[in-house]
């Protein structure tokens, strides 16, 4: 896990795990971004967000959120809400805004609501600097834990202003497997079993085969190749959060 201290909070996403066919893509990150909070002296701190910005050396990201305003204080703790969840170019993070709409954001103080003036979350978004490296083909959870007693300041006017403060952390929430299959002849399928479940792949022109997105698990990797070569196992693959696991060259004689 990689941990990050920067007015801002991140996590990234489990991927869900059930029988399905994964590609050998190795140039995205599955992320999900969700949002939690620290405790503040209201009834209610509502946002209205518009869009998460996603910035890595790969390339930009934008995710709508298509849910309605959050009341913030409903996810105090360990719980948290889904923001938004896609797959971004890889790469090192650098930077994530959140972008708020221009109406709909409110605090609630003894039962009367005030509007809070977020002017910078509402034109470029709250921008958080953040230096983490997001490996291809591992899912990642982005959270956004939110200090609802520090961010909102109170003028001489009475009125409210936002000024958030958000402590950032990044996590991997899976792993990944990969290796080479010799001859290309061969042309296996290759499955990844953990119990019941089953992630299937083929090798590339290269041999090369990867499995994405794989919760860490212990797996039984099998390799069914067309005739007349031999089916082959490898127990035992151990797969752990944030690793990609090599299981190195698979010989069909």
């Amino acid at each position: 896990m990689m941990n990050k201290i920067i007015l801002f909070s991140v996590v990234i996403l489990a991927l869900g795990f059930a029988s399905c066919k994964k590609s050998n893509s190795s140039n995205t990150t599955p992320l999900s971004v969700r949002l939690t909070d620290g405790p503040g002296p209201y009834d209610a701190v509502i946002l209205s967000v518009k869009q998460v910005v996603v910035i890595t050396t790969g390339g930009q990201q934008t995710l709508d959120v298509n849910g309605g305003p959050i009341d913030i204080l409903h996810f105090r703790l360990g719980k948290d809400t889904l923001l938004a969840a896609t797959d971004i170019p890889s790469g090192q993070l650098q930077e994530v805004r959140l972008v708020l709409n221009t109406t709909g954001n409110k605090v609630i103080v003894n039962g009367i609501s005030h509007d809070l003036t977020t002017p910078s979350g509402q034109t470029s978004g709250v921008k958080l600097k953040v230096m983490d490296n997001l490996t291809a083909g591992i899912a990642y959870t982005l959270l956004l834990d939110f200090d609802a007693g520090q961010s909102i300041v109170t003028t001489g006017s009475g009125k409210y202003i936002l000024k958030p403060v958000i402590r950032a952390i990044s996590q991997a929430v899976s792993g990944a497997i990969t290796g080479l299959v010799i001859p290309i002849a061969a042309y296996p399928k290759v499955y990844a079993i953990n119990g019941t479940d089953t992630v299937s792949t083929i090798a590339d022109g290269t041999g090369k085969f990867y499995f994405p997105g794989m919760p860490a698990a212990t797996y039984s990797v099998n390799f069914i190749p067309v005739s007349p070569y031999a089916v082959k196992t490898i127990s035992n693959v151990v797969v752990v959060k944030g690793g990609v696991k090599d299981i190195g060259t698979v010989t069909f004689p």
